[in-house]
């Protein structure tokens, strides 16, 4: 049996690894989004206000902040259509930041006063439900027409326009489904947490987001996964050096990139496992 402070942790850290994968889908597609935060806010909210204010049931609140995350993405992804690298980025940071401050100003959400009085809904079971939902999902999308469409734009957006992939189709496509995976990591996060407040889904959660993808390697939605899994155990790993936890975090992160810069896990090891799998397979 395990116990609350451990069920903790694999609860954050299973929000963790769901917000990575959220970064990694329209970063597959070479979209590079700041603004996850924002999209986890938007599901928090949504998900809290109905149930607190409405009485809805959480699974019903759970799908309506992964919708609301969605359409925004939806919509955040039209004016980002001809942006790429460090231009995208800083949209949608500011797209994160303009979420933080409506809440900021917002009474009806408990403005900079926070959220309270969620029900308790969120257990290990739905996080771990929901990441296997996911991992299915990005098992079947990386050989599907769409995994590739994704894959052609992330190397060559003209080349793969060139081959007849619609490139507006594809980038909304991602963004609205990475604007749903934040929504739903919102939800679960406010039912768990019992209270949230617009500082909790600032730039910092953004910026975090992004490491967890990029410290796992971008070459498989399976960085994503161990890169957040990793960094959101870690700090528990490190309690025996007390204050100088934050600097042992850093230092390992830093020297991690400095090191591998791509990733934990890149293209060459991913290729050996999958050959491994092949032929353990074949033997079979």
């Amino acid at each position: 049996m395990l116990s609350d402070h451990t069920v903790s942790i694999l609860i954050f850290a299973g929000i963790d690894v769901i917000m990575a994968l959220s970064f990694y889908l329209p970063a597959s597609a070479g979209q590079l989004s700041a603004g996850q935060g924002g999209f986890m806010a938007l599901g928090a909210y949504t998900a809290a206000y109905l149930t607190v204010q409405h009485g809805v049931p959480f699974p019903l609140a759970l799908a309506a902040g992964g919708l609301v995350g969605g359409l925004v993405g939806l919509a955040v992804g039209f004016p980002a259509l001809r942006l790429r690298g460090l231009y995208l980025v800083l949209v949608t940071f500011g797209f994160g930041e303009m979420v933080r401050v409506l809440f900021l100003n917002a009474p009806a959400f408990g403005g900079p006063g926070g959220f309270a009085g969620i029900p308790p809904a969120t257990t290990i079971w739905h996080v771990l439900g929901l990441l296997i939902v996911l991992c299915y999902f990005f098992t079947r999308l990386s050989g599907s027409r769409m995994g590739r469409a994704f894959a052609a734009l992330r190397d060559d957006e003209a080349a793969a326009e060139a081959m007849g992939v619609n490139s507006t189709y594809v980038k909304l496509a991602a963004f609205t489904a990475g604007g749903v995976i934040a929504g739903l990591a919102g939800a679960l996060y406010a039912h768990y947490t019992l209270f949230i407040d617009p500082e909790a889904f600032g730039v910092g959660r953004s910026l975090f987001v992004m490491l967890y993808a990029v410290f796992g390697g971008l070459a498989s939605f399976w960085g994503a996964v161990v890169g957040a899994a990793t960094l959101s155990v870690l700090p528990e790993l490190l309690r025996w050096v007390k204050d100088w936890r934050e600097i042992f975090y850093g230092l390992l992160v830093l020297t991690m990139m400095l090191v591998r810069p791509q990733g934990l896990l890149d293209t060459t090891l991913l290729a050996r496992l999958s050959l491994r799998s092949e032929r353990a397979a074949a033997r079979g």
